[in-house]
């Protein structure tokens, strides 16, 4: 329903239309140039006055029967009047295909609970994350279906596509190892070196020091493969840090090093996706105290990282493979089981108490 006012302003423009039929075109022409002259000046002291959606179709109306509309539009520009359009054209269409019966039907209250819970409480997760844990709880929902439960965040691309057919054929006998850095709270920066496999993704070794040197690295490299447990090949990049006597240490226990090309991290993208989730998922939530501090939470989170975190080049597995639970009784609950002080979780059904 209109409302008084409205109907008063079209009854106003009816008379207009009807009075500028019988008026000679010198009386519309000086009409018309001093109306012009008086929307200037107000233009001036107001550039942007507001508009109804009367207005709004008025115009509309006008740009869809009369070829020179454009001319004598003053408040706002044509593109304005464009995009009205284009909007009140989505606005219809969405209109008409509404769903008008009963669609896809909702998941449980209780998982829907479950997804924003998990996202609230790892707001670094995204779907593919979600939706191994739930996997891992035995619910039988798709990756698409936990996707609408959280917010959505823009997908990056896989930086190690091409490498995947040749990981596939040799990934057991892969490894890599580098660096990252971390800064404490005295602002000085400590070093993180970490080997991880190729085959499952993980850690097998993490050590910080704030001085690393070759004989440090070489160590580091024979506490991580103990015996005959060494890979065929170690990828690392061209570091000063790895010299001739890392190589020589290598050597020794049979392993092949290979060498990035120059500023091509893209060739260790096992490691340097790690380095990224680290950094992400640790470093950039905590304010580092000390070496010790650092060692503690790199330990728990390459613990968390190979035994609880779901990884979506696993398929949505854990490099430690986890089972797959099943709801213990019906009054079992989902709890959640903090992991890196907190700032992660594994989730595990418990029987109520």
């Amino acid at each position: 329903m209109l409302d008084s006012k409205t109907v008063v302003r079209v009854m106003v423009v009816l008379v207009q239309i009807v009075r500028t039929i019988f008026r000679s075109r010198a009386d519309l022409a000086l009409e018309n140039l001093a109306l012009r002259q008086q929307v200037a000046v107000l233009k001036r002291e107001r550039p942007r006055p507001p508009l109804s959606p009367l207005d709004r179709a008025f115009w509309v109306a006008l740009q869809q029967t009369w070829k020179d509309w454009g001319n004598a539009l003053i408040i706002v520009k044509p593109d304005t009047v464009v995009r009205w359009h284009r909007k009140n054209f989505k606005i219809y269409w969405h209109h008409k295909s509404r769903p008008r019966g009963p669609g896809r039907p909702q998941i449980e209250r209780e998982v829907r609970r479950l997804i924003r819970r998990m996202a609230r409480e790892n707001p670094t997760w995204g779907a593919p994350r979600i939706h191994g844990e739930m996997l891992k709880l035995g619910f039988d929902v798709a990756e698409r279906t936990v996707s609408r439960y959280i917010p959505h965040r823009p997908a990056n691309p896989d930086k190690v596509k091409q490498w995947m057919t040749f990981l596939r054929n040799h990934r057991e006998a892969i490894a890599a190892c580098d660096f990252l850095t971390a800064p404490t709270l005295n602002f000085e920066v400590l070093y993180v070196f970490f080997v991880i496999g190729h085959a499952r993704r993980d850690v097998v070794h993490v050590a910080v020091t704030a001085n690393p040197t070759s004989a440090w690295v070489a160590q580091q490299l024979r506490e991580a493969f103990p015996f005959d447990t060494a890979p065929g090949y170690l990828i690392l990049d061209r570091d000063s840090k790895f010299s001739a006597d890392v190589h020589r240490a290598l050597q020794g226990m049979g392993v092949h090093a290979v060498r990035t090309a120059y500023r091509s991290p893209w060739q260790n993208g096992v490691a340097e996706r790690w380095v990224g989730s680290c950094r992400r998922e640790v470093l950039e939530r905590v304010v580092v105290l000390g070496e010790r501090h650092l060692h503690r939470l790199m330990q728990e989170y390459a613990a968390y990282h190979r035994d609880d975190r779901t990884h979506l080049g696993l398929d949505k597995d854990t490099p430690v493979p986890r089972d797959t639970e099943t709801k213990p009784s019906h009054d079992a609950k989902v709890v959640a089981l903090a992991r890196v002080g907190g700032l992660h979780h594994r989730y595990e059904w418990r029987d109520a108490a």
